[in-house]
């Protein structure tokens, strides 16, 4: 259940900040910014701040080959979808959602890995503090 909200939390900030709707971060930031800037930056400082955790953890955790790796593998699984006919690529709609999905993914396994590594190997990170 832990990975699940990670993930969800992750697809959650990217999808609040850009997706295909007209509800997101982006989108409502360029049509009133100069009506409404101080709440523009402020959300924009919090979606900042939720990148910042995501990115640090998934960086100290898989680092940036572990991060393209993962990208490598949901983008073969896309390709294996696609090249079966249970994919089409033709809706650019869905290809957001998807890369929202790619990128989600990322952020999610790389926030969740240290939990996964104690579990399999029984050894903590030199970060980890059990009280």
């Amino acid at each position: 259940m832990g990975f699940v909200l990670r993930w969800l939390v992750a697809f959650g900030l990217l999808s609040a900040t850009f997706n295909p709707t007209e509800l997101n971060y982006t989108r409502w930031a360029q049509n009133n910014f100069s009506d409404q800037m101080p709440l523009a930056v402020l959300l924009g400082l919090l979606l900042l701040v939720g990148y910042i955790i995501y990115l640090r953890a998934t960086l100290r955790s898989i680092g940036g080959f572990g991060m393209g790796l993962i990208l490598a593998i949901v983008a073969a699984v896309l390709w294996v979808l696609y090249d079966y006919g249970i994919l089409s690529l033709e809706n650019r709609s869905l290809n957001v959602w998807l890369g929202l999905l790619a990128l989600s993914s990322v952020l999610g396994i790389g926030l969740s890995w240290s939990h996964v590594r104690r579990k399999i190997s029984g050894q903590a990170d030199m970060d980890d503090v059990d009280e």
